[in-house]
């Protein structure tokens, strides 16, 4: 049996293992009646384990579980464990003593039930990785006697020994016995600091690690020739659980999981986090002073995240935190910028001629035949509301914002080399990560097809071939790192670049495809619903159209956002990516790219391409030579591109918030509680037994990663960035729900999630690289759409260059062209052209 390099030369009291047997009263013989007054009279057997966070004997505590799911004989036995004679003599050793929980041989006559050798195999596969798992050094103990049937449970136990070898080879920082003074302000700083600490004392989590510190220990990397410079006073407490489920945890499990060997694979929470006889525990503490709305207005205590979750995790509320504070001045000035269009709204000239009925101005039929003359002043209220978000103010908000976006980013490299330092990660380098296994996989096929390129000829191996490949994948996915030096090349890859490449821009030009589709809806429902006779309908026409064809975009986004984040992972692992680092930048990458061109496609239409196309009437310019391209209203496009901008940012965070991350995990929550509710034993006192640790935690939903929670931030980062002039308000409905947001993350994981393998981190990793990126392009963005969305220059040109008395009276008759109702082409003039109840001679339109 080969193992991994680098325990391959362990010490012979570092490999050993004390086996106990957990089977309980069953398996000695004892009939039910026997057992249950025997469980009546004694102690409660899972007192001294604690439930499930420690193996039986109460002593050893548990770091890590393996889930698996097994078929039970028709006795309820869990079958016996094969004897596997082709083994070395060392593995037979190790099966003459079966593993805590493991069924003893079956007795004399009794024969074992048929089993699917699909089973068989993946058996054979776990005792394969749990022997590699024991010969490290780690204890195991099976329980297959729970409350959840047909389901197996490892627990994995990390002693001493093995903690502290880990620890050594993972450069891990532990704390020392020597200790340092923090330098503390004096004088006039020193009370400022008071001052400021009473104030804020309110809006101060209630943990121990927020107090300000002014003794701090010195951090070492281990090492276990110098272990009496650590302090080692209290040893269960010196690696905490964060600690001993990053050590347990291996590379292969993943590939165990993927190919159904085991169902599962976590360390456990700490404990209950209610209840009136709760003990006191880190889950608790964070459920209290952090996973609550109603502490909404308190600081993170992100020291306690990090111990409990782990750097990487960690960094990500601490960066959400960061965020969310620098939305506060930023939702100030917005508010002050949309009141200031609020204030002088009615001192706005040109909205007040266009609201001017008598003005008389006549306008240009918006569409061939149904669409009729119409006025100017029917169009008051659009043209009032977009002075709110189109006003002198406004360009002084995008400014602002610019340098926000760059303040933010220097701001957040500053805090997180302040968490570095007290992290002690300030010299933490990031180990060369383990070759995935499907990587490995991979190198193996192709050198396996060099070595039999003179056999081959047909589609398919050599019998011989084919069983040697087989046992060497299995080999690989038993948890052996494979010692090949074949590599995949970008000829190997190419197929799959070919693929990615295609796949995307087929990605993008359906975005295209549907905001074409989207355009094609508004123009001809534009048309339809101008046949109305109504006045109030005509009139209703334009608000309508924009905003039922902003609400099918919404939609299109969310279905859109789902489908492209499973198409980015397809396309991310065909291309095989040989460490979990490049894996998931890859990922990072592509699912970005799509949600981006997804969620910003519309916007940009708005912003920049509609009214740009129109023609000019008597020449207009028409899509499959039957649809008028779209024109925008009087006020200019701002508006619009502000009611599209608020609806999908709302409506994004509406649904994904409430729908997507409470009420889809309440739901499967319910399921999951109902499927249990019918499984229970009619037995009373099966029913009223506890469930231990590890079956409550396996109830809750697996971890799926940071890439989601950073995805949905980096996008509304976006929209408050990218487009800001048109929606000054976009900061302060980021603020709101970011508020909430931190406090929903934190209740998912705390209460919801099965606690994730912590993972030491520096930085936030490629994401700063993509804010960084969006930083850049929204002052491009928002330059551009002063300079062509909003009529602040043209009113700039006309006040300064063409105005009579210095005013902006004449700006919206300067705008406009004239047209005699004469020159239109034959089959487009209006079929009612007598419904402003005068004959039209002269009609004007706007000059784009």
């Amino acid at each position: 049996m080969r193992v991994n390099k680098k325990y391959s030369c362990l010490p012979a009291e570092e490999k050993g293992i004390h086996i106990i047997n957990i089977r309980a009263i069953e398996d000695i013989g004892y009939d039910q009646h026997e057992s249950t007054l025997l469980n009546s009279l004694s102690k409660n057997p899972d007192a001294d384990c604690k439930y499930g966070l420690y193996f039986r004997d109460g002593k050893r505590k548990v770091d890590y579980i393996l889930v698996y799911h097994y078929k039970k004989s028709s006795s309820g036995r869990a079958l016996a464990r094969r004897t596997h004679h082709n083994d070395t003599s060392a593995r037979s050793t190790k099966q003459d003593h079966p593993l805590p929980g493991k069924s003893v041989q079956l007795e004399m006559g009794e024969s074992e039930p048929p089993a699917d050798s699909h089973e068989d195999d993946k058996r054979f596969r776990r005792e394969e990785y749990e022997g590699n798992l024991v010969e490290a050094g780690l204890e195991l103990e099976h329980d297959e006697d729970t409350k959840i049937h047909g389901v197996g449970f490892v627990k994995i136990h990390a002693p001493w020994n093995v903690l502290c070898r880990e620890a050594e080879f993972l450069k891990l920082k532990m704390p020392t016995k020597k200790m340092y003074q923090i330098n503390q302000t004096h004088g006039l700083l020193k009370k400022i600091n008071s001052v400021i600490q009473k104030i804020t004392e309110p809006i101060q989590p209630k943990v121990a690690e927020h107090k300000p510190q002014t003794v701090k220990r010195l951090s070492y990397p281990f090492s276990r020739e110098k272990q009496h410079l650590f302090d080692l006073s209290d040893r269960d407490s010196f690696f905490d659980s964060k600690t001993r489920s990053t050590i347990v945890s291996t590379v292969w499990i993943t590939s165990l999981l993927a190919n159904g060997v085991y169902s599962a694979a976590y360390p456990l929470h700490d404990g209950d986090y209610e209840g009136e006889n709760v003990e006191p525990n880190d889950r608790k503490l964070l459920c209290e002073e952090w996973a609550s709305y109603g502490v909404f207005y308190k600081y993170q205590p992100i020291d306690l995240v990090r111990k409990y979750f782990g750097e990487k995790i960690g960094l990500y509320f601490a960066w959400l935190g960061v965020y969310t504070q620098m939305l506060i001045p930023a939702s100030i000035v917005g508010i002050i910028v949309f009141l200031y269009g609020c204030a002088t709204v009615d001192e706005n000239i040109p909205s007040m001629e266009m609201c001017d009925q008598r003005n008389n101005i006549t306008m240009c039929p918006l569409c061939d035949r149904t669409c009729s003359y119409w006025k100017m002043s029917s169009a008051c209220a659009t043209a009032r509301a977009s002075h709110l978000f189109d006003n002198p103010a406004t360009v002084f908000f995008s400014v602002f914002m610019a340098l926000w976006a760059a303040t933010f980013m220097e701001h957040w490299k500053r805090k997180q080399m302040r968490l570095n330092y007290r992290w002690d990660l300030t010299g933490f380098e990031e180990e060369e990560d383990h070759p995935r296994a499907e990587y490995e996989a991979k190198v193996l096929e192709k050198s396996l097809r060099k070595e039999h390129k003179h056999k081959e000829k047909h589609r398919y191996f050599p019998e011989e071939a084919a069983n040697k490949w087989r046992q060497r994948v299995k080999t690989v996915m038993a948890g052996v790192k494979l010692t090949d030096k074949e590599k995949l090349t970008w000829k190997d890859r190419f197929p799959a670049y070919l693929t990615n490449f295609v796949g995307i821009i087929f990605m993008v030009g359906l975005t295209f495809a549907i905001v074409f589709g989207v355009i094609i809806y508004r123009i001809s429902t534009a048309a339809a619903l101008a046949i109305s006779s109504t006045p109030s309908g005509r009139s209703s026409v334009r608000v309508t159209v924009t905003a039922t064809a902003v609400i099918i975009n919404l939609v299109v986004i969310i279905i859109l956002d789902e489908v492209y984040g499973c198409i980015a992972r397809w396309l991310t692992q065909i291309e095989v990516p040989k460490t979990d680092k490049n894996f998931e930048e890859r990922l990072i990458f592509k699912a970005f790219l799509l949600k981006f061109v997804n969620a910003y496609t519309p916007i940009f239409y708005v912003a920049f391409f509609k009214g740009r196309f129109v023609g000019r009437p008597g020449d207009y310019v028409y899509i499959f030579h039957s649809f008028r391209m779209e024109e925008c209203a009087p006020g200019g496009c701002l508006m619009e591109l502000c009611i599209q901008l608020s609806i999908i940012m709302l409506g994004k965070q509406l649904i994904q918030n409430n729908l997507f991350e409470i009420g889809i995990p309440k739901m499967k929550k319910f399921i999951r509680y109902m499927k249990l509710k019918r499984r229970r034993s009619l037995d009373h006192e099966e029913h009223v037994k506890k469930k231990q640790r590890y079956e409550v935690d396996y109830n809750l939903e697996p971890f799926a990663g940071l890439t989601p929670e950073y995805m949905e931030m980096i996008i509304q980062f976006g929209f408050v960035t990218l487009f800001v002039a048109s929606f000054p308000l976009a900061p302060l409905f980021a603020l709101l729900n970011n508020i909430i947001e931190i406090r929903l993350d934190a209740k998912k994981f705390v209460t919801e999630l099965r606690r994730p393998v912590a993972v030491r981190a520096k930085d936030i990793g490629i994401w700063y690289n993509i804010l960084r990126g969006i930083g850049k392009l929204a002052v491009i963005i928002n330059a551009f759409v002063i300079s062509f969305t909003s009529d602040f220059i043209p009113r700039l040109v006309y006040l300064y260059m063409y105005s009579e008395n210095g005013t902006m009276h004449g700006f919206v008759n300067h705008t406009l062209s004239s047209f005699n109702v004469s020159d239109f082409q034959a089959g487009t003039a209006p079929n009612d052209p007598m419904d402003l109840g005068y004959e039209v001679q002269i009609c004007r339109y706007s000059l784009e």
